[in-house]
């Protein structure tokens, strides 16, 4: 299946597409694509508010996309592994079938999977700039990721062997 209707079918069974994809076997390649592909997104999604900040205090916009980029492309997927970790640790106390790279690919895809309301909050976070929207928009995709996650590690702890 196609990864955009894996998102959308995510934001109706989250436990089906992480099993889906765990049946698929263990390959960290798709791992660290769900990964990358959701790193670059939150990368782009920050320009809107990036092109704001520009404007609004005369910095300059190349050296903020770049400070941008250096975070979210080459620094947060190291710690997103660091997270996915400590997840599974947590998660076997839980679920005792989880195992490592069930808890990537819960972790990883669940950040992939909210990536349209992290688009909806950079953009109201650079259209609309801080305030009550943004809160609650940031609200509702640190929400989904949580929501995904969590529905990931379950399904993944079903799986014997994941």
């Amino acid at each position: 299946m196609a990864v955009t209707s894996d998102i959308l079918r995510t934001w109706r069974a989250p436990r089906d597409v992480v099993r889906d994809h765990l049946a698929r076997g263990k390959r960290e390649d798709r791992a660290l694509a769900f990964l990358m592909i959701a790193c670059l997104i939150l990368f782009v999604v920050r320009w809107p508010a990036l092109v704001r900040e520009a404007e609004l205090t005369g910095a300059e916009l190349d050296r903020l996309i770049a400070y941008a980029m250096l975070g979210t492309v080459v620094i947060l997927p190291l710690l997103l592994y660091l997270v996915a970790a400590l997840g599974w640790l947590l998660g076997r106390l839980v679920w005792r079938g989880l195992g490592p790279f069930g808890a990537r690919i819960a972790l990883f895809w669940a950040l992939l999977a909210a990536s349209p309301a992290a688009v909806l909050y950079g953009l109201v976070a650079g259209f609309i700039g801080p305030g009550p929207q943004a809160t609650l928009v940031g609200a509702i995709w640190v929400a989904a990721v949580l929501w995904f996650w969590t529905q990931g590690l379950r399904a993944a702890g079903q799986e014997p062997g994941a």
